[in-house]
């Protein structure tokens, strides 16, 4: 998605240690245009695959799953990193470790929220080495749902996650793909 890639040149900052910063306008600030455009790329892209679920993991997501569960006219559902008081009952669990954060966590949905009847489509903000969405799978799976595909706003391709879960069979379509990023720059491919 061109517009998503300008974006990224334009405002988006390359730290030490393979970090693209995108924090002006995509997972802190949120430039809701821009995700409102990602969101009917992602449903022009599943139109076809009749999706009734939006799933996402806490926190970075959660902007961008609404927008695509707007599109699809249907519930969004996010795996919390951490077990609340008002989360009772039984809930689908599994670890995820974090590119980002350096650590592992927990994650949970309430089995009320995620079933067999269920056509799921995975969003997130960055597909690195694969985990957090290999994890969102794991949980779709622990649910009995069907898992339609993910949508991605930022795949570092180079970290091998989509080709990871392109071999398990899930679709996976990134509105922004890079094969590189170095001090030469960022390069999409």
């Amino acid at each position: 998605m061109e517009l998503l890639e300008q974006r990224i040149l334009t405002d988006g900052k390359l730290l030490p240690g393979g970090i693209l910063k995108v924090d002006s306008f995509l997972n802190h600030q949120i430039d809701p245009l821009l995700l409102r455009d990602m969101a009917r790329e992602w449903k022009r892209l599943f139109a076809d695959v009749g999706v009734n679920k939006i799933l996402t993991i806490e926190a970075s997501g959660i902007a961008m799953a609404v927008l695509v569960g707007l599109e699809f006219e249907c519930p969004v559902v996010f795996a919390k990193k951490s077990r609340s008081l008002n989360l009772a009952g039984d809930v689908y669990c599994v670890e995820v470790p974090s590119f980002t954060h350096k650590n592992v966590n927990k994650v949970i949905i309430s089995k009320a929220y995620l079933g067999p009847d269920d056509r799921v489509l995975l969003i997130d903000d960055f597909l690195a080495s694969g985990a957090a969405l290999i994890g969102l799978k794991a949980l779709t799976e622990q649910a009995g749902a069907t898992l339609v595909g993910a949508g991605v706003a930022i795949e570092k391709r180079f970290q091998g996650g989509g080709d990871a879960l392109r071999a398990q069979g899930v679709r996976v379509e990134s509105l922004a793909r890079i094969v590189n990023m170095d001090d030469g720059g960022i390069v999409f491919g």
